[in-house]
């Protein structure tokens, strides 16, 4: 498919799907540059850090057979790639075909992009359709245009926008794992079993913590100072034991192998004689706040990690967190389906900015805002009456005692 005259879509169906466009030349054709329409920028990549992200082939046997040309004659610039002194080297046949290639993984990472806009391109279309004579707001500089989109992304990806990231890792010996670099506030922990199923890790707020400052204390209780007159800092003991705890003392859940701990869970009933009665974790008296088996975890302000506790270890996690939005700056993107509320956030917060700004013109668009943001919210919640209509058969199921 060609790319429509003047359409938001640039790139062919086969530079999306396929990630590679061909060019075919004529016989006396010679090219030594391949314009393309990638929505993924070319990059020759950085020496022991990361590849190219893609090549150059030719063909003169319509496609059948391709040839690598030697990447030493390629050098990537704004997403053309510009052959060698030398050109490209075709071989010579009645049908030449050149080919420029991206590797699969970076055609897939623009998979579903067109859902998205980025923030500068709703500066730029701020600007041309409220900015200016007889417009709604007279002129306007286009670095106070940016500060208030990249502060309205921000409050929009806390509670409106799909701007939940995860993240998988597997938990060290160490029962610690970093906090993500674009990280805001966590959403979700769950730890994934080998069916692939998650299950929750709920926060040990309410059972330990993480001391900021752990100093090192004399006999009598004083603080201990290095050279420099610092308090020496130690292990947190605090941590260390619960790090090594055994969670089955804190949770209440225990084996048929613990008999002689003293516990009487142990009677005649669901067709056991004499034996394991089916009270698995249900003494009386438990905490149900506390009573569950897939664990917890803290954020640890000292080390800016995320803790897990002794029963997680090896365990494969995911970890779904919020991010503001605003890693990648002006290529930062936007939902469309909350583009119009985000041009109502910068009208509001332009003039309710400005001096000798009529306050009824101001409140107005603070209502307008907030209605938008509403509409965004709603349309970005994606509740389907298929699904609705699925968790609701579960109503009529009979519950037994």
């Amino acid at each position: 498919m060609a790319v429509p005259n003047g359409g938001l879509i640039t790139e062919t169906n086969e530079e999306y799907y396929v990630g590679q466009k061909v060019y075919d030349l004529g016989a006396a054709e010679t090219l030594t540059r391949f314009p393309t329409s990638f929505n993924t920028n070319l990059t020759d990549g950085v020496a022991g850090e990361y590849p190219r992200n893609y090549y150059l082939q030719t063909s003169n046997d319509n496609g059948v057979t391709w040839v690598t040309v030697a990447s030493e004659v390629i050098t990537a610039t704004t997403n053309q790639v510009i052959s060698g002194t030398n050109a490209v080297p075709v071989p010579l046949g009645p049908s030449i075909m050149v080919r420029v290639a991206l590797f699969v993984t970076a055609a897939q990472n623009n998979y579903g992009g067109y859902q998205y806009i980025t923030i500068s391109d709703i500066v730029n279309n701020f600007l041309v359709a409220y900015v200016g004579a007889g417009k709604l707001i007279s002129s306007v500089k286009r670095t106070d245009v940016i500060f208030h989109a990249k502060r309205g992304l921000q409050e929009f990806s806390y509670d409106t926008l799909k701007s939940v990231n995860s993240i998988e890792l597997t938990i060290p010996g160490s029962l610690s794992l970093p906090i993500p670099q674009d990280y805001v506030n966590y959403v979700r922990m769950s730890w994934i079993d080998s069916l692939g199923v998650k299950h929750i890790i709920y926060p040990a707020n309410n059972l330990t913590i993480n001391p900021v400052q752990s100093p090192q204390q004399d006999s009598t209780g004083e603080l201990t100072q290095d050279g420099n007159g610092t308090n020496i800092q130690l292990d947190s003991q605090t941590e260390s034991q619960w790090n090594t705890n055994n969670t089955n003392n804190i949770t209440g859940i225990f084996n048929s192998n613990q008999v002689n701990q003293g516990y009487d869970w142990w009677g005649y009933g669901q067709g056991y004689a004499w034996g394991y009665g089916g009270y698995f974790g249900q003494r009386y008296g438990l905490d149900p706040t506390i009573t569950q088996g897939n664990g917890w975890f803290t954020i640890s302000e000292r080390t800016n990690s995320f803790a897990f506790s002794s029963n997680l270890a090896n365990q494969l996690v995911v970890i779904e967190y919020v991010s503001d939005g605003l890693a990648y700056g002006e290529n930062s993107r936007v939902p469309k389906l909350a583009e119009d509320a985000m041009y109502a956030h910068l009208v509001y917060s332009i003039m309710s900015t400005r001096a000798n700004q009529p306050e009824y013109a101001v409140r107005r668009w603070k209502q307008e805002r907030y209605a938008k943001l509403r509409n965004a919210k709603i349309r970005l919640s994606n509740l389907k009456l298929d699904e609705l209509t699925q968790v609701m058969r579960g109503k009529s199921k009979m519950i037994k005692n």
